[in-house]
Parts: C-alpha cells; structure tokens; sequence
C-alpha cells in the first residue's frame, strides 16, 4: 500500500490539455473517487496513475517514490475496468491466481491467497466455473479479487459497476465497501454517478472540463459546495436554481413573485440592488403550505406538471408561476394532488446558496449550518 500524490498533473493531446494543473493527495488505505461529467477528465488521470498514459506535466509519487518514469507493469498497482476482461477458457481459480502464477509464487501460497480472496467476495463456491457461466456480478466480483489477489500497492477502479443493473449496482457498491475495510488498499475510484461517489468516498475530487472543482468529504461537498456546478452535480434530486434579481430586501422572480429575506440574511451578503443572481435550493429544503395557511414572505407559487411516486415520497416537477423557471421538491407520499394543482412552497431561508450567474462561484460566505 502507498500514499497516492499528484503534482500539477497535466495531460495534453495534440496540444490541447484535457486535465490541467491537478494535485491532490490519497493517504496509504484511503478509498477516494474522483466525480464528474463524462469527458471531464477523470479516466485520463487514472490511466496516468496506472502508467497507461503519459504524464506531460507535472510529477506521480508512490510514497516519496517517482513514478513518472516507471512502467505500467513495475508500478505495483491492480485496476479493474468497466469491461471485466477476464480469460474466458480459465475458470475462475485460474483467474484470480493468474497474476501470482506470472510473478513465480508458490502453489501453497496461491492456493491459500485464492481460498481468501473468494471467501471475502463470497465467490468461492464459483472456482470451478467459466467466466460465460457467472452473471454479471459474480464476474464483477471475479475481477475485483484478481485485482487485490496480490495485494497491490494502489487498486484502481474506472467505472466498474456501469455495467450491472440498478440493483445489483447496490448491492455489489456495499461489497465494494466492505472490502475496502477488509483489505485496507489505496483506492482510487473513477465514476460519473454522483451516488457511487457519495456512498463509497472516503473523499471526493470533483471534477470539470480537465480541472478540480472540489475536493472533501462527502458531507463537506454536498453542504457546503465550492460553485454552481458542484452543487448542482452532487445529490438527487439536483439542486433546483432560480435565477432572481435583489432589490431592497429581497428576491425578485418576476414581477409577480419575490423572496423577502430578513435582515439577519442580508448582514450575512453584500447584496445590492439591480444584482442578479442564482439562488441554489435543495428539493428536501422545500416544504408545502397548506391551503389554508397564508403565503408567507419567503414563499412562491408553483405549478404541478411533473408527478413522480418514488414509494417512501413523491417527486414533483413544477414550475414558478409567471415565469419558465422549473423546480423540484419532495412531498410525503399521502399528497393527494394531481398534475395543474397550484402550490404554495416555502423555501428554507438557512439553507438558500446564492450563485454568481456568470462565473457560477459562490457569490460570498454560505450560512453555515449542520
């Protein structure tokens, strides 16, 4: 096991960089996961971790060991991909012992090695099997063991679940956990789904356009996320944001439509008048006025077009009243409503981030809350 470190790491193809100025550090037996769009860069780093890919600036340390010199096949790191890459015309014994029988390892050994391996990922009442034989999660699982067989210095994962339906992704995420506490592997973890990021994490490194974004802990990023495309990257339902322009103590919609903001608020911003801004609320911090409670200052009216029961709740997609602008929230699963229902909705004030359209920056300190 190592200590990961990357140093102004770029990577240029054809002069164009498609990761630029990265630097991060994975402590030795840390599980990581690097976050974001497709085509944001995060597998080009990983292939350059794993010396799949050249580095053009910057410098890769193992340790206090360089690395950009060193061969893929010296590096001492495992990576399993999204295709499992198995050897068909092996069974699964010969597969996961195939990386020990090339370094010139004792039978003893792999066999005691291949007895652990397959009882940690509960496989090894499939030794004897075929690869064409296994479903995709026990393959799955088949390549994760061949990968820790030998006890890598670093275990790399590019997006190794996408091919598993949705609940065998669960399931085989929580297996993916609970090896990671058993073997204690550095692990670098590339995927685009924002709940693999969130669950597995010890950290995150949120990335964008070949740049970090972010980096923390799971918590750290979905409350207090560094820009636009942060927040709204991170949680399901996204992040709703409406576009507002301030005046005199509050938000203005339209000319319908504004949120008044108490003065405790306002010390907290430097708002001024004519600004406009995009304000940044999650659907779980939206919550319905009854109809016959009065529409307070900090609320707005919606219309229902969109209603999704999820069993535990109900998704509704509605849009502000007067304007273009759609929003999401999450109502309890006895609303009783139907699609064209106007809504009042009342926003958590403490919970509000404001944006600065054009950059997409936080505009200034976030209320701090738990």
């Amino acid at each position: 096991m190592a200590t990961v470190t990357l140093e102004n790491i770029s990577r240029s193809f054809n002069k164009v960089k498609v990761v630029s100025d990265i630097s991060f550090q994975v402590p030795d037996g840390e599980f990581w996961v690097l976050v974001g769009p497709s085509g944001c860069g995060k597998s080009t780093i990983l292939r350059s971790i794993a010396g799949l890919e050249s580095i053009t600036e910057g410098n890769l340390f193992f340790d206090d060991l360089l690395m950009n010199a060193i061969p893929a096949r010296e590096r001492d790191v495992a990576m399993v991909f999204q295709n499992y890459a198995l050897y068909p015309h092996l069974t699964v014994a010969e597969n996961l012992s195939f990386g020990l029988k090339m370094r010139g390892e004792k039978k003893a050994f792999i066999t005691e090695k291949v007895e652990f391996v397959s009882q940690i990922l509960d496989i090894n009442h499939l030794l004897t099997r075929k690869p064409k034989q296994l479903s995709g999660g026990q393959q799955q699982r088949v390549a994760l063991g061949r990968a820790i067989i030998r006890q890598p210095k670093v275990f790399l994962l590019d997006e190794p679940l996408s091919n598993l339906d949705a609940q065998l992704r669960d399931q085989t995420r929580t297996e993916l956990k609970k090896l990671h506490d058993k073997v204690g592997i550095t692990t670098i973890y590339v995927t685009h789904d924002q709940v693999e990021a969130m669950t597995l994490g010890d950290r995150i490194v949120v990335l964008d356009q070949g740049k970090i974004q972010q980096i923390g802990t799971p918590a750290e990023i979905y409350n207090h996320p560094a820009n636009k495309m942060v927040a709204t990257f991170l949680g399901t339902p996204a992040m709703n944001i409406i576009p507002v322009t301030y005046h005199d103590g509050a938000f203005w919609i339209n000319e319908q439509q504004s949120i008044s903001l108490d003065t405790s608020f306002s010390d907290k911003f430097p708002l001024n008048n004519g600004q406009g801004w995009d304000l940044g609320i999650r659907p779980e911090c939206i919550t319905l006025i009854k109809d016959n409670q009065e529409k307070s200052d900090n609320s707005i009216l919606v219309k229902v077009e969109v209603i999704e029961p999820l069993g535990k709740e109900i998704l509704i997609t509605a849009t502000i009243l007067d304007s273009n602008i759609s929003i999401n929230l999450q109502l309890p699963i006895q609303w009783a409503g139907k699609k064209g229902d106007h809504l009042k909705i009342q926003l958590d004030l403490d919970k509000l981030y404001i944006f600065d359209p054009t950059t997409g920056l936080m505009g200034n300190e976030k209320l701090k809350y738990d």
